[in-house]
């Protein structure tokens, strides 16, 4: 947990701190603990990176991914091709590795490692389409990697350039396509099936997502694709008891990390990295100034985005534990120099993450399209099923910057069958009132049938990006679920029906007369109480 604490408060992907604690148990390391495994800490790092794939695939919002999804495509494949082009030139003619060794080091470091992108990017928001680019290429381009670093250390001559993308391809559908079967299916399964206890959701979830590498890898499909659009598609498919799901998924991550980089940092010898030092500055420094800026401007040429956001794309290719766990499989192969592979490998994710991390924060402010981090005004909504009553519970948040602020509950027009039964304020609850102000950093709960769960979380998120008049502003849309003369818009039009599911759940007693809640112009503990 302090690693973590550190790695958040000093800008450094948690990577590092991780390698540094199995560095010093290793050889050379306080422990001194002699550990020279390569297959067992590959097949341990493959695992790992399953789960932190899922875990990546199920925190993915559709919604951003899908306007730069042909973009992310062409920058994990082709612009793969082009650093590795690029980087293996350096490590042969710079570096005087031969062919085969060097295009398995620009192989290797082509890869962007999404948990070291995104433990940087968290603290810094930056707008939309940024962020899903990023997350899709670091997403989708650790599949035609692996293919290209298994191709290269093969022992035997390395197959033509036309063959090997005919065998990306094909695996890439493979994979592109078990995953969204196995994710759809799985979705579909868990919303139909009333699972015995809330906590076997998360698992469910997991177990899907792990079922679908498998199912791309004996196909002979790119696995690490399957389960990255598997857990995509369940993470966008409002299962049930979701919070729950996506804190498991978080912690299994951080627990796939933490093992993996551990293991990493016990498998290197510290002194033997010593000559392998310069090499790997070298190959780094025209990697990240060269290959990867190359990579994403010419990728992204049939693209219209902007310079700024293609520099920024060009500084956020962190390497982080993929390259190193590709690196031991040429050890496991037996090719000759592995060794020298990965040591220099070792050294270029160390040294560049140092740089680029924690400047990655400053280059997006310099760059001026960092958003400020108070402006996110989307609500946090979270929902719990209620499958006898046919119900849902959303849990909804305002933020600071909501526009839901000043909103009244008779404004919010949800559906007739939802309503608004509890608020949260300043740690007090109370049933509020038809007239009853939202301020915020309110907690609410909505209560809501099965028919019209998707049109009032669609109306409060509307209300929360558009304020009262978000169904005249274009917010809601035409003809939306709550918007402006909408069937059933009024403010009170679903109270009856919810309430009675609220009592049967032991909700408190509805009194506009009585309670915190019962006026909007009240003194004291009334519904437009103003916070200090």
């Amino acid at each position: 947990m302090a690693a973590v604490r550190i790695s958040s408060r000093s800008g450094l992907p948690s990577l590092l701190l991780y390698l540094g604690i199995g560095i010093a148990l290793g050889q050379d390391g306080i422990f001194d603990v002699q550990f020279d495994n390569a297959e067992l800490t590959q097949v341990i790092g493959y695992a790992a990176l399953v789960v932190i794939l899922a875990e990546g695939g199920l925190g993915a919002q559709w919604k951003e991914v899908r306007p730069v999804l042909p973009a992310a495509l062409v920058v994990s494949t082709l612009g793969v091709g082009i650093s590795v082009g690029v980087t293996a030139s350096a490590a042969h003619y710079l570096v005087g590795l031969e062919w085969r060794q060097a295009l398995i080091i620009g192989a290797v470091v082509s890869s962007t490692d999404a948990a070291a992108v995104f433990s940087v990017l968290r603290r810094v928001p930056l707008p939309p389409r940024v962020t899903g680019l990023l997350e899709a290429e670091s997403g989708f381009n650790d599949a035609p990697v692996v293919i290209l670093v298994v191709a290269f250390s093969t022992i035997g001559p390395v197959d033509h350039w036309y063959v090997l993308i005919g065998q990306i391809a094909l695996q890439l559908a493979i994979g592109a396509a078990i995953g969204v079967t196995v994710g759809w299916l799985g979705s579909l399964g868990l919303r139909h099936v009333a699972l015995p206890a809330s906590g076997l959701y998360p698992i469910a979830v997991m177990a899907i997502a792990v079922s679908a590498y498998a199912a791309g890898a004996l196909a002979d499909g790119s696995g690490f694709l399957a389960v990255y659009l598997a857990a995509m598609v369940l993470g966008n498919s409002k299962l049930p008891h979701w919070a729950a799901t996506r804190g498991f998924a978080d912690g299994l991550g951080w627990l796939a990390q933490i093992g993996m980089f551990v293991l990493l940092g016990l498998l290197v010898t510290p002194h033997d990295l010593v000559e392998d030092f310069w090499p790997a500055i070298i190959v780094g420094l025209v990697l990240t100034v060269v290959a990867r800026p190359l990579s994403v401007f010419l990728s992204l040429l049939p693209f219209r985005l902007p310079a700024r956001e293609k520099v920024l794309m060009s500084w956020a290719g962190l390497r982080g534990a993929v390259p190193i766990i590709l690196a031991t499989i040429p050890m496991v192969s037996g090719i000759q120099g592995s060794t020298r592979i990965f040591n220099i490998v070792f050294v270029l994710v160390i040294v560049y993450t140092l740089i680029q991390g924690p400047t990655l924060p400053w280059v997006g402010r310099k760059l001026n399209i960092a958003d400020d981090p108070s402006e996110a005004a989307d609500l946090g909504i979270e929902s719990a099923p209620l499958e006898r009553l046919r119900g849902h519970l959303l849990s909804v948040g305002v933020p600071a910057k909501s526009k839901m602020h000043g909103v009244e509950i008779g404004e919010l027009r949800l559906p007739a069958g939802a309503a608004v039964t509890l608020v949260v304020r300043d740690g007090q609850s109370f049933v509020p009132s038809p007239t009853t102000v939202l301020r915020r950093g309110d907690e609410l709960l909505v209560v809501a049938t099965d028919p019209v769960r998707d049109a009032a979380e669609a109306r409060l998120r509307a209300v929360g990006a558009g304020g009262k008049l978000a169904g005249w502003l274009g917010t809601a849309g035409p003809g939306a679920p709550g918007g402006a003369g909408a069937p059933g818009a009024g403010g009170r039009s679903g109270l009856p029906q919810a309430m009675k599911l609220a009592k049967k759940l032991g909700g408190g007693r509805h009194d506009d007369d009585h309670g915190p809640g019962r006026g909007g112009t009240g003194e004291g503990r009334g519904g437009t109480k103003t916070r200090s």
